[in-house]
């Protein structure tokens, strides 16, 4: 349990500082973080397996570029369900994404190396 806490805390961490960076992604505050990171790993695990199964031969030809597509339309999903966060359009959903990527392998690359 305190495993599952400390990886939400650390990926609400990943998406304040994503938005911090990024002008068009808007989070209100802490909490907002946290609920949009909580929101974000639901989606994740919930669609996002499905919506690469039906997109499969197009992720494929695009040599795994869609996904990029898909990433950024779970986090529009996720914007429009969470008050307190807000991404301008589709291409900042898409930077966020490689931004949110980038920065939670910095922090889990920093929490593992302490152990």
């Amino acid at each position: 349990m305190i495993v599952l806490l400390l990886n939400w805390l650390l990926a609400t961490l990943a998406v304040a500082i994503a938005a911090y960076l990024l002008p068009g992604v808007m989070v209100d505050g802490f909490l907002a973080a946290a609920i949009a990171a909580l929101v974000l790993g639901v989606v994740n695990a919930l669609v996002r397996p499905l919506l690469l199964l039906l997109t499969l031969p197009l992720t494929i030809l695009t040599l795994g570029l869609f996904t990029l597509v898909i990433n950024a339309v779970l986090v529009l999903l996720t914007s429009a369900v969470v008050p307190g966060f807000s991404v301008a359009n589709f291409w900042w959903a898409v930077l966020f994404s490689v931004v949110l990527v980038l920065v939670n392998v910095g922090i889990n690359e920093l929490a593992t190396r302490r152990q």
